[in-house]
This record gives structure tokens, sequence and C-alpha cells, in this order.
């Protein structure tokens, strides 16, 4: 029999040739899943909720059956970003690689300020509360211990339930609460000299509260350096 008759003959008993198994191509669903599952497994930590999403693949791709199960990688020092690439691989001799393009999310608790808060103040508890956000988008960092922050002050002004981070902090504070100060009083040439107990912390330009250790008198001030304050008219 010809081959033109056997293919008819064949195609008539609703037969196909023997090929390839279908179950051994891989589907873009596979790639996309085993790129997600990378993802999931280097960001799900305690504390952390991940949400992640392959971008669908370029639908001109042809992949190669692949008798293996998928393998997808991710580098330890991979950072939290809007968009990872992750490649997938095929681990057979002549397998493949593809890499595939994952949108991800990563909701940490951080802190943000509870109330405005002034260039030179210092933090404690009243100052935060603790907020889900998506890290990816904090492109300036972030807190999230109140002890990363222990005796900084702040090197600006923040509004209320801004995100805290390490470029917002100045350097120690000059001056602490509880400290004995130096309060400096001028008008025109004549200058005055006493010493006060602050009644709050601050780095440079920050002002505080003194109260003056002899007359009890409790006046305004601004941090001038290290254990020296200008009292305010």
């Amino acid at each position: 029999m010809s081959a033109r008759r056997a293919s008819i003959a064949i195609a008539w008993l609703g037969l196909t040739w023997p090929g390839p198994s279908l179950a051994a191509l891989p589907s873009p669903d596979a790639v996309r899943a085993a790129a997600e599952q990378a993802v999931h497994v280097r960001f799900d930590l305690p504390g952390s909720r991940v949400v992640v999403q392959a971008l669908p693949l370029d639908p001109r791709l042809r992949l190669a059956p692949c008798t293996l199960p998928l393998r997808a990688t991710l580098a330890d020092a991979a950072r939290p970003v809007s968009r990872l690439s992750v490649p997938v691989h095929c681990p057979q001799s002549d397998g493949w690689t593809v890499r595939v393009q994952v949108q991800l999310q990563l909701f940490r608790a951080v802190l943000v300020s509870s109330r405005p808060l002034l260039r030179g103040d210092g933090l404690d508890q009243a100052d935060v509360r603790a907020e889900q956000r998506d890290v990816t988008r904090l492109g300036y960092g972030y807190l999230d211990h109140l002890d990363q922050a222990a005796g900084r002050t702040l090197a600006r002004a923040l509004p209320e339930g801004s995100v805290l981070t390490l470029a917002a902090l100045g350097g120690r504070r000059m001056v602490r609460a509880g400290d004995r100060v130096q309060v400096v009083a001028q008008q025109g040439d004549i200058v005055v000299r006493a010493v006060g107990i602050a009644l709050g912390s601050g780095d440079n330009g920050a002002r505080l509260r003194v109260r003056n250790e002899g007359s009890g008198k409790v006046v305004d001030t601004m941090v001038q350096a290290p254990g020296m304050v200008l009292a305010l008219p």
C-alpha cells in the first residue's frame, strides 16, 4: 500500500501517527506557575504577605517537550522589587531556559508617623504606629523596629502617615530629656547664661522646653550644640 493510501486509511479509522507525548509539552500556565512559586519561596517569610502574578509568555514562544519537572530559581540576593525576571529551566540534557516576568507585592508591617513630626524631634513609641505597606514600592527603605532609630532625631519634618526611613533620620540627639544644659539668653550685646534641665530631647535646631535649675521657670529654647540651648524670646 502506498504511503498516501496508508495515511488516508489511518485518517478514515480515526487514528494518528505515533508522535511526541502531549503530556510532555510544557504549558504556558505550568511555566508561569513555576516562576510564581520561586518568588513565593524567596519572599514568604514570617510576618509577610506575598502577592505574585506572572505575566503572560510571548505567544510566539515554542518550547520543546520536557519530561522532567520544571525548575525555577531566584537568587538569595534578589531584592523585593515590583517586577522580577525569573528563569524557568527544563533540567534535562537538551533542556531550555525561559525568563518569566513576575509582578510582586510584598506587604510587611512598617513604622509610620502617628502625628506630624518636626525636624529635630526624637522618636518614641507614641510617635509611630505599624501599618502594612507594599515594601516593593518603598524605594527609600523603611524602619520596622523603633530600635533602629534609637538616639536619632529627624532630619526633616514628616506629616502624619509618613513611612519612617533611615534617610529621614539625622544624627544622634544633642540633648536628651533630663540632661543638664547650659541655657544662653542673648539680647543685643548682653549674654546671660544659666543651667537648666531639658524637658525634651532634640538635635541641632530642635525646639524644646527647659526648666531653669535655679528659679524653676520653664522657658522655650532651641538646641544649638551638645548640652547647649538658646533661650527664645
